[in-house]
């Protein structure tokens, strides 16, 4: 996306979320109180792990397939990258915010946590609608094909489609 295409309307909602994302974190720290570890909070820094891998993926795979080019950051990508974590989910790193709001409320089990982590959720996801729409501009008929098979942030469903398009290759050989 070149500039003019970007306004700073466009950034609204990535950064409210983001502000959003920073109170959730230093109302879990400081102010939450949640004195007994529980399987719920297990859950929850799994899920914080789980956020990790997603959010950095991006980061490592863009540059070597992507082709952006050397020295280029990584969201210059050139063309759709369909494998690894991107055959999972179409939006890797948005799913990272939505899982880190999810692993707040799981981790710190406070109202206020889960207050601001659905508006961190609904931001993400409406800026993940609006990714798609600006990377079918950017590729086109391939960019939709690509999102026929790959679920934009449901990650469940993605390994469920691999696991099933691997299996309906194999059976075909």
């Amino acid at each position: 996306m070149s500039k003019k295409d970007f306004t700073w309307k466009d950034a609204v909602p990535s950064v409210f979320a983001f502000f959003l994302f920073i109170m959730q974190i230093i109302y879990g720290i400081f102010f939450s109180k949640n004195p007994t570890i529980t399987i719920i909070s297990y859950i929850g820094i799994g899920i914080f792990i789980l956020s990790g891998i997603f959010g950095m993926t991006p980061v490592i795979v863009f540059p070597k397939k992507g082709g952006a080019g050397k020295g280029k950051n990584f969201v210059y990508t050139k063309k759709i990258v369909t494998t690894g974590i991107y055959s999972i989910v179409r939006h890797p790193q948005y799913s990272s915010f939505i899982l880190w709001a999810f692993g707040s409320i799981f981790l710190f089990q406070n109202l206020v946590i889960i207050i601001l982590g659905i508006p961190i959720i609904l931001l993400t996801y409406y800026d993940m609608t609006r990714e798609d729409k600006r990377n079918i501009k950017k590729f086109g008929k391939s960019y939709e094909e690509y999102m026929k098979k790959v679920p934009r942030a449901n990650f469940l469903l993605g390994i469920i489609l691999v696991i099933n398009r691997k299996y309906s290759k194999e059976n075909k050989t």
